[in-house]
């Protein structure tokens, strides 16, 4: 069994913006990138049912000079509503560390 966590150096999500997250995924090197990127679990599909969204509305980005997948996607809550739990989004990459990729 083996978890995004053990094939990637970071996994970590931010705010961008007062509607969206970004989630970053950095490899550990070059040959887990090309051997993960393409997984199943995590295509925009699959990240889009972690999260309750759209996938028609996740953007994602395989960066190959940089070894990472950089994911947007929308905030089920604006920034600093009333409903609105994590202000930053620091805090939304979490579900994603404990998938399996293999």
């Amino acid at each position: 069994m083996i978890r995004l966590a053990d094939v990637t150096r970071y996994v970590r999500s931010k705010n961008a913006g007062p509607f969206w997250v970004t989630i970053d995924i950095l490899f550990k090197d070059e040959a887990h990138y090309r051997r993960y990127k393409d997984a199943p679990a995590i295509s925009a599909e699959k990240i889009a049912e972690y999260y309750e969204a759209d996938p028609a509305a996740l953007k994602v980005f395989q960066i190959d000079t940089l070894g990472a997948i950089k994911i947007s996607l929308p905030r089920k809550q604006p920034q600093g509503g009333v409903l609105e739990r994590d202000m930053h989004s620091g805090q939304q990459y979490v579900r994603l560390l404990g998938i399996q990729v293999e």
